[in-house]
């Protein structure tokens, strides 16, 4: 009920932030009328120019070109001047001189060469860089439309690996840069938006809409100028802001549907029937063979398949309205968004309301000021479709329910409605499945977002070299999780011990920031070209959580206003904060843009760390050469540019708790003692040791690049070849049992990522009416573990999934090779008659050559494993690698077509190497042990029988020990096709009349169709994603395709 008025208010709101715009637009226009003034702007190939901002200097008066490159203005006498200004053109002053019509070529800039590109503190040139920098094209958000910026990312930078959990609405992707440098450490990159750094930037909290550029800061020369944030990579997100000129009002929106790519076949009721009469004959002929029934009677009776009412057709909604205009002095930005998505499961989806007004002043020739505010609201729901609580059975995720019930009950007895299977007797059956549809419905899964970014600066030129930057901002965030879950539920039944119960959890935490530059730039000479800067921030953050879990609540019908009530309440309450001193400085030189040198420095103070080490020290140095300014290389015309990157340096990674240094203590309830006979007294006992000799996680990184241009910058090509090494790895060390805890953190391991990046981008077809251009990159990464704990050779990492599977490990990480390497049993096909031998009394007796599998008696039809020791019995001492979680190569390919008005992108995106554990096989593709009475995968109907000696699926009940093996273990790699976009720009003369700027509808489609061995349900997946444990598949939320039809207009 929550969610109708906050719909309802969304609405009004945009309702009111139209009109208000389309009134503040009006009341800027001049209403002066000395002069009328038209003309046609093209580019120096005779193309027009779209969106060019021409205005009269030194007023607010302007004007843009429509898709013709013409525009019309008044202004306020006939000796005015006009400014033409855009972006990639050299900008124009045109006095009138008393002329009425003003037609003008604006000349090309590089184009790609002279590309604005953010980097730490400033900007450059791509012609000027020195270190390695990826960015995204903003078109690329246009052409396929997307809910926050990190989904965009995927497949357009080499290096960048994004990758999501499942298809779950609102969840946040997984972004590495360069493979992951900490084994134990967050790994995720630091985030700038427009200058404010954010170690845990919420991607939901920001419209794709209004984005400007997106870059992304991969080698240490690069990085080092954000010190301990700096290891993981730096992405800059620098939003939209107002430009001089006459306003501009932009409303871009599209609907769509998703739908869910695949369904898992399950058996159907003949095969399920036959399936449970192997099992167990007995029970079996009882449940289903009544009145006379047979296995034949089941071959043509409709089965019940969960999956045809848990998922969904689901609509989605996006809609962003913007003004942005100004004039000289004065600039302005404000800009709204509403998305409101529904999940292909039943009651999931994501809705967003996002504001953003940005201000900038130019107070006289010396000082600038301006501000920035985002506000966002945001609210997740969804049913748990994974559990990753360790003390759970399987059977608590969504999935084991929809894809375990049992398709027919042997009676006409219909289960749709039911909530429990009435054919179980659950007093002896360890299940507890209820049903998956009835559970969605009635749970509650909430996570309520608020999220508030302000900042403001003030920038003052003290001599035209010489520029102070004053910065200071706040972010505040507020995650509040809901959960309540009633007597209909999976976690809410009777048969929990829970019973109906529920919890609120606030989470709040506020960064302060100030940041201060000095920046001195001047050119001597016209030959040597200095930039120096130097700054010192200081940063402030504090987090708390705090609710509380209530049991056994009396009144369900209040839902959460009920909680008060529970006879049983545990609360939860707790603090933290820390704190960042930083100086520092860099310096960029170049000889007539031809020889270049950049070196930074950062000096990083954190609280984090124990008083004697709490300052870090990171210092990088880079040269380049650019190869095509010498005279040698000018003779090759087909040359555009050439130029040889070196760089290297030292970064940080600070991501661990407030206070590892300390120990730590905690008073759990249990914890008491009772001195006579009185109550007992509250006591605390030590939970974990803390360090003081901690310090930061330290990458050391050298990189190669090389940026050729040809054909006048038809061909773009960029190589880079990097090694970083991170030193003194965050690990738990072995202690001495007399200190009553097994583990401590100390710095002690050592890791290595080296790899290739390769991007090139091409302008295949350029003419008129027609264009065609193409984006490539591929990323090549090896991961190495150089160093663990002393007289330490691996780590074996578990996976919450079962109780059954929790004690083991299905990942290993091995000194000398990658991390997060999958680790089991061998398998080796089906035990087959020929491996037995047959007393007369007809059982059979493995044979002495050949090992057993784990069990103390085999039996034909049983799983095989290798016996990797030779001792003739397989166990966890014949475990060993079975796959890898990294890919080989990661990468994308974008096509590009133009005709006329019309436009076109295809995206193909893809991974290569990397395996996946389907957890799902182990449990539907065959385990009778666990999962008897419920259903199965379809293949499993073509199990080994007696008289289908198949060497691939063992017989019914024959699975074996609780191993993870590579049976279980598939080939990841995939090709998406990730986008197809098509477009239609309308022209200037059908909304001429309208008074529109331009028109574009289009249609998108995403998740088109995906090229893979993988049998499950995506291999774009990892439930229980970390360094060390990656591709763990098990019940993962769908992900879907979608189709949109959008519409982008402005006036």
């Amino acid at each position: 009920m929550l969610l109708k008025p906050l719909k309802l208010c969304g609405v009004i709101t945009f309702r009111v932030l139209f009109s208000w715009i389309l009134l503040m637009a009006l009341s800027t226009q001049s209403s002066a009328q000395s002069k009328k003034i038209s003309g046609k702007v093209t580019s120096d190939d005779n193309e027009p120019l779209f969106g060019v901002t021409v205005f009269e200097k030194g007023t607010k008066t302007g004007a843009s070109t429509d898709a013709d490159g013409k525009f019309v203005l008044t202004v306020s006498n006939a000796n005015a001047t006009l400014s033409f200004r855009y972006v990639g053109y050299q900008s124009r002053d045109i006095p009138l001189n008393n002329r009425s019509t003003i037609n003008l070529a604006l000349k090309s800039l590089d184009n790609a060469l002279n590309e604005i590109v953010v980097i730490g503190y400033g900007t450059t040139t791509r012609k000027d860089l020195t270190g390695s920098v990826g960015q995204v094209k903003m078109s690329d958000f246009e052409k396929a439309p997307v809910r926050s910026f990190d989904e965009a990312l995927a497949g357009r930078i080499a290096g960048v690996q994004v990758s999501g959990a499942d298809g779950q609405p609102g969840q946040t992707n997984n972004i590495v840069i360069r493979g992951a440098g900490s084994i134990t450490q967050d790994n995720s990159p630091l985030y700038v938006v427009d200058g404010f750094p954010l170690e845990d930037a919420n991607s939901n909290s920001i419209s794709p809409a209004d984005i400007e550029s997106i870059d992304v800061l991969k080698d240490a020369s690069a990085t080092a100028i954000y010190g301990a944030r700096g290891a993981n990579g730096v992405i800059i997100i620098t939003t939209k802001r107002g430009k001089a000129g006459e306003p501009v009002i932009a409303y871009s929106g599209y609907y769509g549907i998703q739908k869910n790519t695949k369904i898992i076949d399950l058996m159907s009721p003949y095969e399920f029937v036959k399936y449970q009469l192997e099992l167990d004959p007995a029970a079996a002929t009882i449940a289903y063979m009544k009145d006379g029934k047979t296995l034949e009677d089941y071959r043509n009776v409709k089965g019940l398949n969960f999956q045809d009412q848990i998922y969904r057709t689901a609509g989605m909604q996006n809609h962003d309205i913007s003004i942005r205009g100004g004039a000289d002095k004065t600039r302005y930005s404000i800009s709204g968004n509403l998305i409101d998505q529904d999940g292909v499961i039943l009651n999931s989806g994501f809705k967003r309301y996002q504001g953003r007004i940005t201000l900038d002043q130019n107070v006289n020739p010396k000082l600038k000021i301006g501000a920035n505010v985002n506000y966002s609201y945001s609210v997740s729901s969804g049913t748990i479709v994974k559990d990753a609580s360790a003390s759970q059975s399987a059977s608590t995720n969504l999935l084991y329910a929809v894809w375990g019930y049992r398709p027919v009950t042997g009676t006409d007895k219909n289960l749709d409605d039911e909530l429990f299977d009435p054919g179980f007797d659950y007093n002896v059956i360890a299940d507890y499945r209820v049903n998956p549809v009835i559970s969605a419905k009635n749970e509650l899964r909430r996570n309520l977002t608020t999220a508030l970014i302000a900042n403001a600066y003030a920038e003052y030129k003290i001599i035209p070299s010489l520029t102070l930057r004053v910065t200071g901002g706040v972010t505040n965030t507020v995650l509040r999780n809901e959960t309540f879950n009633n007597s209909l539920t999976q976690a809410g039944n009777f048969r929990n011990s829970n019973g109906v119960n529920g919890s609120v959890y606030d989470n709040p935490s506020t960064i302060l920031l100030n940041e201060n530059t000095l920046t001195y730039k001047k050119v001597f000479n016209k030959e040597h070209n200095l930039t120096v800067l130097g700054g010192y921030t200081v940063q402030g953050s504090k987090m708390a959580r705090r609710g509380f879990n209530a049991l056994n609540v009396p009144n369900e019908s209040l839902g959460l206003d009920g909680l008060d009530e529970s006879p049983s309440q545990i609360g939860t309450s707790l603090s933290s904060r820390s704190g960042l001193v930083s100086y520092l400085g860099r310096l960029n030189y170049n000889y007539k843009s031809k020889y270049y040198f950049t070196t930074s420095f950062r000096s990083d103070g954190s609280s984090k760390f124990a008083p004697g080490n709490r300052w870090g020290y990171f210092p990088s140095g880079a040269i380049s050469w650019r190869m095509s300014a010498e005279n040698f290389m000018k003779k090759l015309k087909f040359v555009s540019d050439a130029k040889l990157r070196l760089s290297y340096g030292e970064t940080g990674n600070n991501r661990v708790g407030d206070f590892p240094y300390l120990d730590q203590i905690t008073q759990p309830n249990s914890a008491g003692y009772s001195y006579g006979n009185g109550s007992p007294s509250k006591g605390a006992i030590l939970t974990a040791f803390g360090n003081g000799t901690l310090k930061w996680e330290t990458t050391k990184q050298l990189n190669i690049g090389y940026d050729l241009s040809l054909f006048k910058q038809r061909v773009d090509l960029t190589v880079d070849l990097y090694r970083k090494t991170t030193h003194d790895l965050l690990l738990l060390a072995l202690l001495p049992y007399t200190t009553g805890l097994s583990d401590a953190y100390k710095n002690i391991g050592k890791m290595q990522n080296q790899g290739l990046e390769i991007s090139l981008n091409t302008i295949n077809i350029r003419s008129k009416e027609f264009s065609w251009s193409s984006n490539f990159n591929i990323s090549f990464n090896q991961n190495k573990v150089l160093e663990l704990a002393e007289n330490q050779t691996s780590i074996t990492s578990p996976v919450s999934f079962d109780q059954k599977w929790n004690a083991l490990s299905p990942y290993i990480a091995v000194v000398g090779q990658p991390v997060g390497q999958l680790y089991g049993a061998i398998w080796d096909g089906v035990y087959q008659y020929e491996d037995f031998d047959k007393s007369p009394a007809g059982t059979y007796t493995l044979k002495a050559n050949l090992p057993r599998n784990g069990n103390p008696t085999v039996q034909p039809g049983d799983i095989k494993y290798k016996d990797i020791n030779g001792d003739g019995n397989v166990n966890a001492s014949d475990f060993t690698v079975i796959g890898r979680g990294l890919p080989i190569h990661t990468g994308g390919l974008s096509n590009n077509f133009t005709y006329k008005g019309f436009d076109l992108n295809v995206f193909l995106q893809w991974s290569y190497g990397n395996d996946i554990v389907n957890a799902n096989r182990m449990l539907f593709d065959g385990n009778g042990k666990q999962s008897r009475f419920f259903n199965q995968y379809a293949s499993y109907a073509d199990r080994w029988q007696p008289d289908n000696p198949s060497n691939t699926l063992f017989r019914t009940g024959g699975q074996g020990p609780f191993y993870y093996s590579s049976r279980v273990v598939e080939d990841g790699s995939y090709l998406r096709l990730k986008t197809v976009s098509l477009g239609y720009n309308f022209p200037a003369k059908i909304f001429k009349k309208a008074n529109l700027k331009s028109l574009r509808v289009y249609a998108s489609a995403q998740n088109i169709a995906t090229w893979t061995n993988y049998s499950g349900p995506d291999p774009e997946v990892s439930v229980r994603n970390s360094t060390l444990t990656p591709g763990f598949d098990f019940s993962a939320y769908p992900r879907a395709s979608t189709l949109i039809f959008g519409l982008n207009v402005s006036l």
